[in-house]
């Protein structure tokens, strides 16, 4: 599964891509709604991490969703040892 993060805006009530992102029809997607009344309070070190994974996102620097999955079971294996 290749997963892609990309910004979109809604228009009377549908999703509208900023990016030309294709997406085959019937695609899976999620949606982290950004609400205008809601905020969150990060540390500085929160915020400079934070920072930093949004610059490697538009870097491109990034793995697949079946490759962090790998990565995982491989460590939660390794810890069971």
């Amino acid at each position: 599964m290749c997963m892609q993060v990309f910004s979109a805006r809604v228009q009377n009530g549908t999703i509208l891509l900023d990016e030309s992102i294709e997406l085959v029809e019937g695609s899976r997607v999620i949606v982290v709604a950004d609400e205008k009344d809601t905020s969150f309070k990060l540390s500085p070190q929160q915020e400079a991490e934070l920072s930093e994974a949004i610059a490697e996102v538009e870097r491109g620097d990034v793995i697949s969703a079946d490759e962090l999955f790998r990565r995982l079971n491989r460590n939660s294996r390794a810890n069971r040892r």
